[in-house]
C-alpha cells in the first residue's frame, strides 16, 4: 500500500471512474427500455471478451481469481442491478443504493486484512447508512421491496469483486479485466435464455438500433475496462477504507443524469439521502489526510 490517503493523482482517477459510472445510469435505463436486462448484461461482457481476449495476454493470476472477479461483477453486481432497474426500482436511486458496497467492502476488509476504521471514519460509515436508511423509508413509486433487496444484493457482488481484485494484487488490468470477463458470458448468456426466452432475445437483437449498440459498446469500453480497469488498479494500491468511498459521488452524477435524460424527479427525501452519502464520503476523506498529517 502505498498510504493510508490517496494521492492527489488517484483522487482525480477516482472522481474519473465516479463520473462515468455516476451518468451510466441513464444509459442503462435508456437501454433497458429496449434490451431485457440479462440479454442486456450478456451482450455488455461480451463485449469486453471479443475480440481483446485474442490480443491480450492473461495475466499471471490463478484461475480462481479470475472466475471469482468475473462472475461477482457479471453477474452478481450487474445481472441482478440490470434486473432491479427494469422495472423494480429508478436508476438514479439504484446508483444511490448500489453504495452500500462500501459497507460491504470495507466489512470483508477489515475480516480478511485486519484493516481498521478510525473513529472518524466510523463517523463517516454512520452518515452513509443514514442516508440507505432513508431511501428504506421511502419504498413507493420509485422502487419496490424487491428492487431494493437486487440493489443489496448487487452492492454484495461488487463488493466481493472487490475483494477478488485485491486478492489478485498489482496485475496489468486490461487483462485482468478481459479474462474475468470470460467467466460473466457463459452464466449471463444462460440466465437470459432460462428466464428471457429464445424469443424475447432474438425480437430484441433485430430491433436494435445503431444508437443501442453504441450504448452497448460504451458499457464494455466506458464503464468497464476504463471503470474497473482504474478501480482495480486503485483497490490494489490503497486500503479498502480509503477508495471504496469515493464511490459515494457516483449517485450524484446518477441522479442528475437520470434527473435530465430520463425525467426521473428528485423529491427532497432523495435529496436528503444523497446529502448524507456525500457528507459520509467527505468526513472519511478528512480523516484520511488527519491520519497522513500525523505520520508526517
Amino acid at each position: 500500500m502505498t498510504g493510508t490517503a490517496l494521492s492527489p493523482r488517484a483522487l482525480l482517477l477516482a472522481l474519473a471512474v465516479a463520473t462515468v459510472w455516476g451518468t451510466n445510469f441513464a444509459v442503462m435505463g435508456s437501454v433497458l427500455q429496449s434490451l431485457p436486462p440479462l440479454l442486456f448484461a450478456a451482450l455488455r461482457f461480451g463485449a469486453v471478451v471479443f475480440p481483446l481476449i485474442f490480443f491480450v495476454r492473461r495475466p499471471a493470476v490463478p484461475w480462481r481469481i479470475l472466475a471469482a472477479y468475473g462472475l461477482a461483477i457479471g453477474v452478481g453486481q450487474f445481472g441482478l442491478l440490470f434486473v432491479a432497474i427494469d422495472g423494480h426500482i429508478a436508476a438514479g436511486l439504484a446508483s444511490l443504493l448500489v453504495q452500500t458496497q462500501v459497507v460491504f467492502t470495507i466489512a470483508m476488509a477489515m475480516i480478511v486484512s485486519g484493516e481498521r476504521l478510525r473513529p472518524l471514519q466510523w463517523a463517516a460509515l454512520a452518515l452513509a447508512l443514514a442516508g440507505v436508511g432513508v431511501i428504506a423509508g421511502n419504498t413507493g413509486g420509485d422502487a419496490s421491496i424487491t428492487g431494493v433487496a437486487l440493489v443489496l444484493a448487487a452492492a454484495f457482488g461488487w463488493a466481493l469483486g472487490n475483494m477478488a481484485q485485491r486478492a489478485a494484487g498489482r496485475v496489468e488490468m486490461l487483462g485482468f479485466i478481459t479474462w474475468s470477463s470470460l467467466f460473466a458470458v457463459p452464466p449471463l448468456a444462460g440466465l437470459a435464455l432460462w428466464f428471457e426466452g429464445w424469443p424475447v432475445i432474438s425480437a430484441a437483437l433485430v430491433s436494435a438500433t445503431p444508437a443501442l449498440w453504441l450504448a452497448v459498446a460504451w458499457q464494455a469500453v466506458g464503464n468497464t475496462l476504463f471503470g474497473y480497469g482504474a478501480w482495480g488498479w486503485l483497490i490494489a494500491r490503497y486500503p479498502a477504507t480509503s477508495v471504496a468511498p469515493t464511490s459515494l459521488l457516483v449517485p450524484v452524477f446518477g441522479m442528475a443524469s437520470t434527473a435530465v435524460v430520463l425525467n426521473e424527479a428528485l423529491p427532497p427525501w432523495k435529496l436528503g439521502a444523497a446529502a448524507l452519502i456525500i457528507a459520509g464520503l467527505g468526513l472519511n476523506l478528512l480523516a484520511g489526510r488527519m491520519a497522513l498529517r500525523a505520520r508526517a
